[in-house]
């Protein structure tokens, strides 16, 4: 039986301001496990993101035609159609507790599906969001418990709508029902987050001035690692740090074209794609590096916050968002909502493809992870919270049931599809919210 040694899967390269987590190699399974293949898979098979899309949808574009299976799907989801098999939409969940009906409650609910306390100071009261019970259970053992990203820089202080507090649409997620957690929309933060490694920001300024990639200062370690792997693993390495230094290339990119000064401002740097379709596909980007190299397991990510007023002119949209939702039915506006609705699926289902194509173990970076797509809103035109636009992606292990359409009879609790998902990633829950019970038929019998 051969024998050889193995590397711990928490290996990390440090160097002066970088660090470096690795991702699964085949190195750090040891050979002579008959089960070498799922020695590993329990810390890997455990990963759950959740994407916010704002202000509901045109759900007539957005629901499947068939009401049990993706063969043929909707004009919003048209996007999908390369990852669909691994995609199942849920039709008829709502949120009783996001009413009276407010762009506040809706994102306040999406991940909590609790009740938002009405304030407009800083007694704000809401509860523990989904991702993060899920971070207490799974996060523990990564260097990040979990990650909250965002596309909106603005940070709103006092009441944003209807005598709410500004925090709750700003934040997707809460670790307690009175710690919010900010979200981060700037690349360069992300990045130094995950790849980072201490030292003032002085020291960390003047360090990039001097180098061209953060990885420059760990090549005489990733050099030693690789001359100890076969030929896969170093594969796999080079793949990852050449994905981290295009990341890296963008981020610098978008500094060039937006830096008024040549002074780096680590605190709050100010290069942001000015395009939202390149800065959505570098924040995929970030999470996709921050799986494979198992930085994190829990992830949060808002497309854009509730009465956003962006505009999307790169598809054609010159109207704002926010306004556009509010069609009092006429079918121009609904059309443009629908178009804005399937942009941001396609930017989703790039990202899907991009896990599937990231190989790991025996499978890839799809096949281990789940992600929620969605929103607290359903029709925007008149603020209700039921039949949401609610889509589950991954494999979970392979015990996903994919390229399906779950449509309930009677409204049923989003809290219902939190508890089936929280419980599948090894959260174990009885009950979430205002749930009642699990969605059994998202997942083949274990």
């Amino acid at each position: 039986m051969m024998r050889r040694k193995s590397i711990p899967r928490r290996t990390f390269l440090r160097s002066t301001g970088a660090t470096l987590a690795l991702p699964l190699l085949d190195a750090m399974v040891p050979a002579m496990t008959a089960t070498a293949a799922t020695a590993a898979a329990p810390h890997h098979l455990r990963r759950i993101g959740y994407v916010y899309m704002p202000m509901g949808c045109d759900i007539s574009r957005w629901t499947p035609p068939n009401d049990r299976d993706l063969n043929d799907l909707s004009p919003i989801l048209k996007p999908l159609e390369s990852v669909k098999t691994q995609v199942t939409a849920i039709s008829n969940l709502e949120l009783k507790n996001a009413y009276p009906g407010t762009h506040a409650t809706s994102n306040a609910a999406f991940l909590s599906a609790a009740e938002a306390k009405r304030t407009e100071s800083t007694d704000y009261f809401l509860g523990t969001t989904a991702d993060q019970i899920a971070a207490q259970s799974i996060g523990t053992q990564t260097r990040l418990p979990s990650l909250e990203l965002s596309m909106d820089l603005l940070q709103v202080v006092g009441q944003c709508d209807n005598g709410y507090a500004c925090v709750y649409q700003n934040n997707l997620s809460w670790s307690s029902p009175t710690t919010p957690l900010p979200a981060e929309a700037h690349p360069r933060l992300v990045f130094e987050s995950l790849f980072g490694e201490g030292g003032t920001a002085q020291q960390r300024r003047q360090s990039l001035l001097q180098r061209a990639s953060l990885l420059d200062a760990l090549n005489d370690e990733i050099q030693s690692l690789k001359r100890t792997l076969g030929p896969q693993d170093r594969r796999t390495v080079d793949q990852y740090t050449t994905s981290i230094r295009e990341v890296e290339r963008q981020i610098q990119k978008a500094e060039s074209e937006t830096r008024d000064t040549p002074e780096i401002d680590l605190d709050r740097p100010s290069g942001v794609p000015t395009s939202y379709r390149d800065h959505a596909r570098l924040m995929f980007e970030l999470q996709r590096l921050a799986l494979q190299g198992d930085i994190t397991r829990v992830i949060t990510f808002q497309l854009a916050r509730e009465t956003s007023n962006r505009s999307y002119t790169e598809i054609g949209i010159n109207e704002p968002h926010h306004p556009l939702t509010h069609h009092g039915n006429n079918p121009e506006k609904i059309a443009k909502v629908a178009k804005i609705n399937e942009f941001h699926v396609s930017l989703f289902a790039e990202f899907l493809e991009k896990l599937k194509a990231t190989p790991e173990g025996e499978g890839n970076l799809l096949d281990h992870s789940l992600y929620l797509y969605g929103s607290g809103m359903g029709n925007p035109n008149v603020h209700d919270h039921t039949n949401l636009p609610i889509l589950v992606a991954g494999g979970a292990a392979g015990r996903m049931r994919g390229g399906r359409h779950i449509h309930f009879e009677a409204p049923t609790p989003l809290a219902n599809l939190h508890l089936t998902l929280l419980n599948k990633v090894g959260a174990r829950c009885e009950s979430f919210a205002d749930s009642h019970g699990q969605i059994d038929d998202l997942f083949e019998a274990s």
